[in-house]
């Protein structure tokens, strides 16, 4: 873990060093998913059955091997605790909310020289979401992903998720019956990406990909954009606290942990202005590691990539959280609304002390599925919008046309292309 202080001389070069480094997997896994993805094109469903016994020793042959059932989502459901039933149902309630205001309007106006002008949005016919299997297996992640597809439209919603010895987590199934998921495909890792982007004669393909995965399903993602839509290339896992020394040294270390205990390849970053608090913090998370039940992630991660950074004061931690750009920033401050304005790249913000990223997750509201690896610069977080595209359209009339079309075809000219400025101009004529 690096301890840094902005009033140290060598500070600009160690924080650089910092927002520089890329935290990815050791393997390099291009070359393998490009092999995959191909296979998965020329053969199909025949490479599928390879792959996932290979991979999950699994056996797919009949369609209960291949599919998992409405029913038996339904089943899962029923046999949940209520407890953890009512938790998922408020879950999917309150993502339910805050992303169908997400939807956007469409536009259809005349304009002062008589153009008709607009947008129309409409959701894509299918989408494809991951979902991880084994330990990994996350009902959360289903909900975020299949929840704002549903919100924009979408008729189709195939998820794929990899059973390792037929085996199914039931709280995701549970999660695919609250979200009223299509279908459910017992497949996996980089072949299932290719299975949704290319289709097979089983898995028809889809027009969007989303959800989380290992760095093999990350690259498949990527390399298949442009056949596909896909919502981000995901990277390990990020939080930046800001807080002063008025917080519990205790919330601090568990929020700094709760990334942590992600992946090894996790980030976790402290801002305060009180040097003697952030050793209360560094101290509170040591014991609380100790009886961790993912202690071994996150004590690797908390040791390789965590960082505590002491300035004079909390004036200079938005600069610095905007050059980190992280995935997650909490603002654990009396008064965030302040330090919140001067902020301009998050990909989610929690404001104040009792809004402890945790709780963003699962039960908030907001997407979880955020940009990774400064990506927040650039790009947003999960919506409905990632499931829906807009089509521009125009419609002129007469004098619309006479109004503004010399313009198009001295343009045209200009640009050397004639048909384009004969199109026009004929019919000025």
């Amino acid at each position: 873990m690096q301890r840094l202080a902005t009033s140290e001389a060598d500070f600009e070069r160690r924080f650089a060093a910092i927002v520089d480094d890329r935290r990815t997997s050791d393997v390099d896994v291009s070359r393998d998913v490009a092999a995959i993805l191909d296979d998965v094109r020329n053969r199909g469903d025949r490479a599928l059955v390879e792959y996932t016994m290979r991979f999950d020793k699994h056996r797919l042959s009949d369609e209960a091997d291949w599919r998992i059932s409405r029913k038996e989502c339904e089943a899962a459901y029923r046999d949940l605790d209520p407890e953890l039933r009512d938790a998922l149902e408020l879950a999917a309630d309150r993502i339910r909310s805050y992303h169908g205001a997400q939807l956007p309007e469409d536009r259809d106006y005349t304009d002062a020289a008589g153009m008709r002008l607009g947008a129309r949005w409409n959701a894509v016919e299918a989408a494809g979401l991951y979902v991880p299997g084994g330990r990994a297996a996350y009902p959360s992640s289903l909900l975020m992903n299949a929840i704002p597809a549903k919100v924009a439209g979408v008729e189709r919603l195939a998820v794929v998720t990899p059973t390792p010895n037929g085996e199914a987590n039931p709280l995701v199934l549970a999660a695919a019956h609250i979200a009223k998921v299509d279908e459910i495909w017992r497949v996996g890792g980089a072949q299932a990406i290719g299975a949704l982007a290319y289709g097979t004669d089983r898995i028809a393909r889809v027009d969007v990909v989303t959800g989380p995965g290992n760095a093999w399903v990350a690259e498949a993602k990527r390399q298949m954009f442009g056949v596909v839509g896909i919502d981000m290339v995901a990277g390990p896992s990020e939080i930046l606290v800001i807080a002063d020394a008025d917080n519990d040294p205790r919330w601090i270390a568990a929020d700094l942990l709760s990334q942590a205990e992600h992946d090894p390849t996790s980030q976790s970053i402290l801002i305060t202005d009180d040097a003697p608090f952030a050793l209360q913090v560094t101290d509170a998370v040591e014991l609380q590691l100790r009886d961790l039940a993912t202690r071994e992630a996150a004590a690797q991660s908390w040791n390789d990539n965590g960082v505590v950074i002491v300035v004079d004061t909390l004036e200079e931690a938005a600069a610095l959280a905007d050059r980190l750009a992280a995935e997650h920033v909490e603002l654990a401050v009396a008064e965030p609304d302040p330090l919140f304005a001067k902020l301009r790249h998050a990909g989610s913000v929690f404001l104040g002390r009792m809004t402890p990223e945790a709780v963003g997750d699962y039960v908030a509201g907001p997407n979880h599925v955020l940009p990774t690896g400064r990506r927040a610069r650039f790009a947003s977080g999960l919506s409905v919008l990632d499931f829906m595209k807009r089509t521009s359209f125009l419609s002129a009339s007469p004098d619309g046309l006479a109004a503004i079309g010399p313009a198009a075809v001295a343009l045209a000219e200009a640009e050397g292309l004639p048909a384009h400025a004969r199109s026009v101009a004929l019919r000025l004529k």
